[in-house]
C-alpha cells in the first residue's frame, strides 16, 4: 500500500526521505521556521515553501483517509461494500472523486425515485434496465409497464408507471462516478461563464460595468474576474450562467447509456437521460465547476495578499529616532504624537492647518516647537483624508527651519482598526482612539513589522477582493506569512511586545506575557539562557524559540544575531 510519504515524494519531486524525515519533525512539535533555518541536515535543506506545501498536503491526505474510512463504513453497514468498491475507494486521492463514488449509497431525501420505489415499480426499472442490449430489437414497454398500475399508488396509467420507472433509473445514471467526471471535466475544459447585468441596472449605474455582456471560458478565467463575478451576482447586479453545448452533452450520455436498438426503448432513454441531467446533474455539477474555480481564485488571489503583506512587514524601518506622528484630517484637525526613539509615547498635540489661514499660522509654530522641543529626526505622514494637503503643510513648515527632520508618507491602512482594539487599549488605556492611531503611524515607521503584528493581517489591506475569497484559509496564510517574517528578521528579546513574541518559533501566547512579565520585573535578559527562567519556558520552548531572538549589549555578542 502506498504510503503518504511516497505519494508526496512522488507529487512533489522529493525523496521519501526528506518527506518522512519532515512529518517526523512536525510530530515532535517543531516549527516551519525552525526547521527549515536550523533543521537543514535532516530535511536535505527544504525551505519554507516546500515544507508548508508538505504540511498542508499531509492534512489533506489525512483527512481524505479519514473521509475513506466513515464512507467504507457506512456503505458496508448498509450491506452494499463489494470488493470492487472498495478497491476504488481506498484508490481515490481527491476528494471530488470519492465523493462521486459514495453518491449512489449516500443517504438522501425522499427522491422522486424514492417514492417510485415505495410503490413497487424497482422490479419494472430493472426488467427495462435488462432490455437495454443490443441483442433486444423490440420491446413492448406498455404491455409490461400495465401490469404495475395501482389506483392505491396513484399510478392510474401506463404513462405514471413509466414516469416512474424513469425516475430510478434517472437517478442511477445521475449518480454514476465515471459521467459525472467526464462531464465535470468537460464543463472546465469547453465551457463558458456568461454575465448579464439585469434590467433594474441602465447602463453605467454599476461598478460591475464590464461584465454587462461578458463571456469568457472557464479554463481562461482569471482570479480577479471570477471573484468580481461571483461579487457582482452576490450583490444581485449580475446574473452570471455557465453555458455548454447541451447537444454534445446528450450526444455522450445516449453513447454511454444506450445499447438497444429497439426504437421505442431507445427513445425512452433519451427522454429518460435528458431528464436525469436536466434534472439531477446539470445543476449540482455547474455548482462543482463554480466552486472549483472560486478555490482557484482564492488560492491564486491569496497568494498575491501574501506577498503584498511580505512586502509590507519587511519594508526597511526607518529606525529607532525620535519621531513626529501625524494622522491627518480637515474638519477633525491633525493629530500629532510624539515618540521617542525606543517608540515610547511621550506627548500628543492636535492642530488644525487647513482651517483657516490664523489656525495654520498657529498650526505650523506647534510643529516647529515640537521638532525643536523633542529633537525630532522623523516625521510620520498617514496617507489617508487630507494626507497630501498635510504632506504640503509640513513641506512648507520644514523650508523655514534649518535642521529638518526626514519627512516620510506612511500607509495607515488598519491603524484605526488597532486604535480601537482590546490590545490598543491596553497599552494605552488613558488615550483617545485618534491619539493611538497617530501612535501607530509613528510606530510603523520606524519599526514597520514590530508595529505591523499587533494588527489582524486582513485590516491592513494587503489587495483587491480580499473579503470574497475564503476567509479561513486567507487568515491561515497570513498569519503563516507574520510568522515567516517575524523570524526571518528575529526579534530584540528586550523591547519586543507580547504580540511580536507570539509570532516567534516555540512561543505560544501565555510564554509571550510571562517573558514581558519577567523582564518588567527582572530587568533586561543579559544572555539567551536566562528566558529559561521565564515560566512555562521549558527547553523544548527554548530550543525552537533561542535562534530567533536577539539581544543587544549582553554577555555575549553572538546572541545579537537572529
Amino acid at each position: 500500500m502506498t504510503t503518504f510519504s511516497q505519494i508526496l515524494a512522488q507529487e512533489l519531486s522529493l525523496s521519501a526521505t526528506q518527506i518522512e524525515n519532515a512529518l517526523s519533525l512536525f510530530a515532535e512539535g517543531a516549527t516551519i521556521p525552525f526547521i527549515a533555518r536550523y533543521r537543514k541536515e535532516v530535511t536535505g535543506s527544504l525551505d519554507e515553501v516546500q515544507l508548508r506545501t508538505i504540511a498542508e498536503r499531509h492534512t489533506y491526505l489525512t483527512e481524505l483517509e479519514q473521509r475513506k474510512s466513515v464512507i467504507l463504513n457506512a456503505i458496508a453497514s448498509a450491506g452494499k461494500l463489494t470488493d470492487e468498491l472498495k478497491a476504488k475507494i481506498e484508490a481515490c486521492q481527491q476528494k471530488t472523486e470519492l465523493e462521486d463514488l459514495y453518491l449512489p449509497y449516500k443517504p438522501k431525501r425522499r427522491t422522486r425515485a424514492t417514492m417510485a420505489r415505495e410503490k413497487g415499480l424497482e422490479p419494472l426499472a430493472d426488467w427495462i434496465e435488462s432490455m437495454n442490449t443490443p441483442e433486444v430489437k423490440s420491446v413492448s414497454l406498455s404491455e409490461e409497464a400495465a401490469k404495475y398500475i395501482s389506483p392505491d399508488h396513484k399510478l392510474n396509467t401506463v404513462e405514471d408507471v413509466l414516469q416512474g420507472a424513469s425516475d430510478i433509473l434517472a437517478e442511477a445514471v445521475a449518480e454514476k462516478a465515471d459521467l459525472r467526471a467526464y462531464l465535470r471535466d468537460y464543463f472546465m475544459k469547453s465551457g463558458v461563464f456568461i454575465s448579464r447585468i439585469k434590467k433594474d441596472y441602465p447602463e453605467g449605474t454599476t461598478k460591475f460595468e464590464m461584465y454587462r455582456e461578458f463571456q469568457i471560458p472557464v479554463k481562461s478565467v482569471a482570479p480577479h474576474n471570477m471573484l468580481a463575478l461571483l461579487r457582482g451576482e452576490a450583490e444581485g447586479v449580475l446574473k452570471l450562467e455557465l453555458s455548454f453545448d447541451e447537444d454534445y452533452v446528450m450526444s455522450y450520455l445516449e453513447s454511454e447509456e444506450i445499447y438497444t436498438k429497439a426504437t421505442l426503448l431507445r427513445e425512452f432513454y433519451q427522454t429518460m437521460l435528458k431528464d436525469g441531467f436536466n434534472r439531477l446533474m446539470k445543476t449540482s455539477l455547474t455548482t462543482e465547476v463554480r466552486s472549483d474555480r472560486k478555490a482557484y481564485a482564492d488560492a491564486e488571489s491569496i497568494k498575491t495578499f501574501e506577498a503584498n503583506l511580505r512586502e509590507l512587514l519587511l519594508s526597511p524601518p526607518a529606525g529607532m529616532k525620535p519621531t513626529l506622528a501625524i494622522d491627518p484630517g480637515f474638519r477633525t484637525g491633525c493629530k500629532v504624537a510624539i515618540l521617542d526613539e525606543t517608540a515610547k509615547y511621550i506627548t500628543y498635540q492636535p492642530v488644525f492647518p487647513h482651517q483657516g489661514s490664523q489656525k495654520r499660522e498657529q498650526a505650523a509654530k506647534t510643529i516647529k516647537h515640537l521638532i525643536e522641543t523633542y529633537q525630532i529626526e522623523l516625521i510620520a505622514i498617514g496617507n489617508g483624508t487630507a494626507s497630501r494637503e498635510t504632506d504640503e503643510f509640513i513641506s512648507e513648515v520644514l523650508k523655514t527651519m534649518e535642521r529638518k527632520p526626514i519627512k516620510v508618507m506612511v500607509n495607515e491602512s488598519g491603524a484605526s482598526i488597532y486604535s480601537a482594539s482590546d490590545l490598543a487599549r491596553e497599552e494605552f488605556p488613558d488615550l483617545d482612539v485618534t491619539v493611538r492611531g497617530a501612535i501607530s503611524i509613528g510606530r510603523r515607521l520606524q519599526d514597520p513589522l514590530a508595529e505591523l503584528v499587533k494588527i489582524d493581517p486582513k485590516s491592513i489591506g494587503v489587495g483587491q477582493y480580499q473579503h470574497d475569497v475564503d476567509q479561513k484559509l486567507l487568515k491561515k496564510k497570513l498569519d503563516d506569512t507574520v510568522e515567516s517574517c517575524v523570524n526571518y528578521v528575529g526579534v530584540d528579546l528586550n523591547t519586543a511586545s507580547a504580540q511580536l513574541l507570539t509570532f516567534v518559533s516555540g512561543i505560544s501566547p501565555t510564554i509571550a506575557n510571562n517573558i514581558v512579565t519577567y523582564r518588567n520585573q527582572q530587568g533586561a535578559f543579559k544572555n539567551r539562557r536566562e528566558i529559561l527562567k521565564v515560566p512555562k519556558l521549558g527547553p523544548k520552548a527554548f530550543e525552537q524559540s533561542a535562534g530567533f531572538l536577539r539581544i543587544r549589549n549582553g554577555d555575549n555578542p553572538l546572541d545579537n544575531t537572529a
